[in-house]
């Protein structure tokens, strides 16, 4: 029986489709009722009730009908998408981006949504954006004079949970691609007064951009593109970069090994990183490069291998627009100035300006480990290797 209903709910629905088509939305939406009444729980038939409605302009019966859907099944794409139309016709801005919300929760992926239904998402998305850059607006005009007692404290959190909560910003979680250590706070960019070291760091700015510009003049020996996957590895995002010198980099320190000609024409700048408080983790760790980013090149959204480590930057060379994102937080670049921040949260990066970025970047310890847990990581991490290079028992 229920093949037999499904038949004849798809021979309806057709001849309804040939009559919008001829313009005749009355007959089609008889047809449809008719049918309605026979098959009460075709979701089908309903669903095109209410779209007939709509091109009919009967908004509230539309929308009406468009609940109807929803009770059957509260997952319909469309359902969702064209209730969310009908409210947004009917000035009901705000509900409507609550119902767009829910649609493009459960969208299907960009290569499979069909050419009519491209038009439609993109207006969902403008009006869930629209809604929610409106209600963080309200948000901060109704908190600004209790935030303006406050201005003294460090709310850069707080504001940040306004945006989330308000829509126009995402979380963003660790998302380590090898090694995740529960419980370490997610912080994209953390508080310098946790590393006393870094003005040391910073003075030697120009000592050990002294260096790298002597490489820049000689055109760049020893770099090498960053992105470098054999072939047959899938390249999602990478594939712009991969074995391109847009991205490259030349390593003073790879997965705790030191790179003996690097130092060579850097010693200086090896000797002061021999001074800080680098990760030591065998066969992983220390790293330290200089990471050279061609202009107008962007370096697309990605997350590193583990949170036990944090990376730094040092700015080298920055010939003009070039900016960072980690998380929610965006930031450019400044002489002088490093950062500290967690990598296995989404970031990336970009150089808009005419010529060649540089930065210098090594990792250390995430300073909310303590020395046992540093320890453990570091057996646990090196038995693992032993695991794999090892033949099957």
């Amino acid at each position: 029986m229920s093949s037999e209903v499904d038949d004849a709910a798809r021979r309806t629905v057709s001849q309804a489709q040939v009559y919008l088509k001829r313009g005749d939305a009355t007959t089609a939406l008889a047809l449809l009722n008719q049918a309605a009444g026979a098959y009460p729980a075709n979701l089908d038939i309903k669903l095109h009730q209410a779209l007939t409605l709509r091109v009919m302009d009967r908004l509230p019966e539309a929308l009406r009908a468009f609940d109807e859907v929803l009770t059957i099944d509260p997952y319909s794409f469309l359902g969702l998408l064209s209730k969310g139309t009908v409210l947004e016709r009917m000035a009901q801005p705000r509900l409507a981006a609550k119902i767009y919300r829910d649609a493009l929760q459960i969208a299907p992926r960009p290569e499979n949504t069909p050419p009519t239904l491209e038009a439609p998402i993109r207006r969902a998305r403008e009006v869930v954006a629209a809604e929610a850059q409106a209600l963080a607006a309200y948000l901060r005009e109704q908190l600004g004079v209790l935030r303006t007692e406050h201005a003294g404290e460090r709310l850069a959190r707080f504001d940040e949970c306004l945006d989330v909560y308000a829509g126009t910003k995402r979380v963003y979680h660790a998302e380590p691609v090898q090694l995740h250590v529960p419980r370490l706070p997610a912080i994209p960019f953390f508080d310098r007064e946790l590393f006393p070291w870094l003005g040391q760091l910073e003075a030697a700015t120009d000592e050990i951009r002294a260096e790298l510009l002597v490489l820049l003049a000689e055109g760049m020996p020893g770099f090498a593109p960053y992105i470098d996957y054999a072939p047959g590895t899938p390249v999602n995002q990478w594939g712009q970069l991969n074995h391109s010198r847009l991205w490259s980099s030349l390593w003073l320190w790879r997965d705790g090994v030191r790179q003996d000609e690097a130092v060579a024409r850097c010693p200086r700048t090896a000797a002061l990183l021999a001074e800080l408080p680098l990760a030591d983790q065998p066969g992983f760790a220390p790293t330290a490069l200089f990471s050279a980013l061609a202009p107008r090149t962007r370096i697309p959204p990605h997350t590193g291998s583990t949170n036990a480590r944090l990376l730094v930057h040092l700015p080298l060379v920055l010939p003009g627009p070039a900016g960072f994102r980690v998380g929610n937080d965006i930031r450019s670049w400044r002489m002088g100035e490093a950062w500290v921040f967690d990598d296995t949260i989404e970031h990336a990066a970009w150089n808009d300006s005419d010529e060649t970025r540089v930065i210098l970047i090594f990792d250390i310890w995430n300073p909310l480990l303590s020395l046992a847990e540093r320890e453990l990581i570091n057996a646990m991490m090196t038995a693992r290797n032993r695991w794999y290079s090892s033949p099957a028992n």
